[in-house]
């Protein structure tokens, strides 16, 4: 499964990282993360804000961290 961290680095991207990395972990989901730093690339998904996240080619959400359940729900 490949999962696409959008953001330059900030705080709330970290977080959303490690967010992902845990819930997968804790499932023994097996996940592929690339963090998408280039603000023309992260433009390309039409993001308003970061962090942004992208399962699978799938934009899930922006600007915030998602619950644990729901990282879990589009994990699966």
């Amino acid at each position: 499964m490949q999962i696409k961290i959008l953001g330059k680095g900030c705080p709330k991207c970290i977080a959303l990282e490690e967010a992902v990395r845990k819930v997968a972990d804790k499932n023994n989901i097996a996940i592929e993360v690339e963090k998408v730093m280039d603000i023309n690339d992260i433009m390309a998904y039409g993001v308003p804000m970061t962090p942004g996240l992208v399962i699978d080619g799938e934009f899930k959400s922006a600007g915030k961290i998602p619950s644990e359940e729901q990282i879990l729900a589009w994990l699966r």
